[in-house]
């Protein structure tokens, strides 16, 4: 579906946002440009989605949000021109986190409140800590950077434990309470539930 309102527009390139029926926008969160944002997304207030640089061919690259993502307040995602950032399905992006591409960020992630990525690819079930930043790196699945960590390059990763099963629970928790409070919206603004 495309959507065109104050908070939902298109970039200077004429690419609008292309959102999935089911994915529930805060009013005051701004959309632009071309970003794809995929089934039961949930967007809190105040988040910014800006697909607008122009890559060398002059096209605007995505910025997609797979099934299931919940963005929550204050996030900032951007990308320099003609580089990608994919969110992956269920990932959880918490208060004030900063997401500049190219990021490919993998399935069931946990970016806790106020961390940065820049050039990163995730995989699946990293768990990046608050106030945490990560740049110019791959991370292997469930690897658990720490709270206030700067990884960049180097060593560091190989320094990086996994997640522990109980870091798992609260990442699943986390997801689970974004999904209840998406519907709770959903239900209060008179719209169907949750599409499976």
């Amino acid at each position: 579906m495309i959507y065109s309102s104050p908070n939902i527009r298109q970039n200077l390139a004429g690419d609008f946002p292309e959102i999935h029926p089911t994915a529930l926008i805060d009013p005051s969160a701004q959309i632009i440009g071309n970003v794809k944002i995929g089934k039961n997304v949930f967007i809190a207030p105040l988040a910014v989605i800006r697909s607008d640089e122009r890559g060398p061919d002059g096209q605007v690259t995505p910025i997609v949000l797979e099934e299931e993502c919940n963005i929550q307040d204050g996030v900032i995602i951007h990308s320099h021109g003609g580089d990608i950032v994919r969110i992956g399905a269920r990932t959880s992006v918490g208060h004030g986190v900063a997401i500049h591409g190219p990021c490919v960020i993998g399935e069931y992630c946990f970016l806790a409140m106020r961390s940065t990525l820049y050039s990163v690819n995730l995989e699946n079930s990293v768990w990046i800590g608050m106030n945490a930043t990560v740049m110019r790196i791959t991370l292997e699945a469930f690897t658990y950077v720490p709270a206030g960590s700067v990884i960049k390059s180097g060593k560091e990763p190989f320094e990086l434990r996994l997640v522990s099963e109980k870091e798992r629970d609260y990442m699943q928790k986390v997801l689970d309470a974004a999904n209840s409070l998406r519907e709770d919206y959903r239900r209060m603004r008179g719209l169907p539930p949750r599409e499976k």
